[in-house]
């Protein structure tokens, strides 16, 4: 049987993810998974007047091609039976992996995982919220800081059987203004490594060509330049920023 065509081919719907705040479905074509968010269904956002959801989303997956990382799953623009709307490969989870994770403060491990923050659970405990240290979520970390991410939950990072971490929901990126919101604060002040720096090079100079006309379709010269700009501010600083600003550094819920 010959592999469907992904933007052409009919989507069928199968079911609905009823914990998203704006309108997901599930659906196949063909053989392949798919998760669909109809333009038509999103809900209005007062801080992100400009463009829609969906076209960030594809513009997320658009750079983390460029950067050679493979942190979204293959994500496009096509019509479907609500209308045009992001569609992105079903991507199948590990259970037994959790990625970042509430844990007791007694708990946090020594080795091999970051802490971002304790608060109290709903009976008064200490807890602390924590993520791995490995290279895949450093590079997802880097993504989210030149992609202005502005809601990174915990559930929102895919632990994949082999190792691999996927992140999705990317509707909230790319805004003109300062929006960093994420789980993935534990390499504050660490300095980028060279595999990092030249994924940053890879964008810097893929918006002097073809990456730079295909985000012009999808959003505005502002949040472009703006882009741009965080790109040029995090290579030259050469490590990981703090939070800044006046609203909160991670999303709420945390997951």
């Amino acid at each position: 049987m010959p592999a469907p065509d992904l933007v052409t081919d009919e989507l069928t719907l199968t079911g609905r993810l009823t914990t998203a705040s704006n309108a997901t479905f599930l659906g196949s074509i063909g053989d392949a998974v798919v998760v669909y968010k109809p333009i038509a269904g999103e809900k209005p956002l007062w801080d992100f007047p400009d463009g829609c959801l969906a076209h960030r989303e594809v513009a997320a997956y658009l750079v983390s091609e460029v950067l050679g990382w493979n942190i979204v799953p293959r994500t496009w623009l096509r019509d479907g039976p609500l209308g045009e709307g992001m569609v992105q490969l079903w991507q199948e989870t590990d259970p037994e992996q959790a990625p970042v994770d509430l844990v007791p403060e007694e708990d946090v491990p020594e080795t091999g995982w970051k802490e971002v923050l304790q608060g109290q659970d709903d009976v008064g405990r200490i807890v602390s919220l924590i993520h791995e240290d490995t290279p895949v979520l450093r590079r997802m970390a880097v993504f989210d800081v030149l992609t202005n991410n502005a809601d990174r939950k915990g559930d929102h990072v895919l632990a994949m059987a082999g190792g691999h971490r996927y992140g999705v929901d990317h509707g909230l990126t790319f805004h003109q203004e300062h929006k960093l919101r994420t789980v993935l604060w534990g390499w504050i002040g660490d300095a980028l490594s060279a595999e990092e720096v030249e994924g940053i090079d890879r964008v810097l100079e893929g918006l002097q060509g073809e990456l730079g006309s295909q985000l012009a379709k999808l959003l505005t010269a502002e949040e472009i330049a703006a882009f741009a700009a965080r790109c040029v501010r995090l290579r030259s600083a050469g490590q990981f920023p703090a939070p800044s600003g006046d609203m909160p550094a991670v999303p709420w819920p945390l997951f």
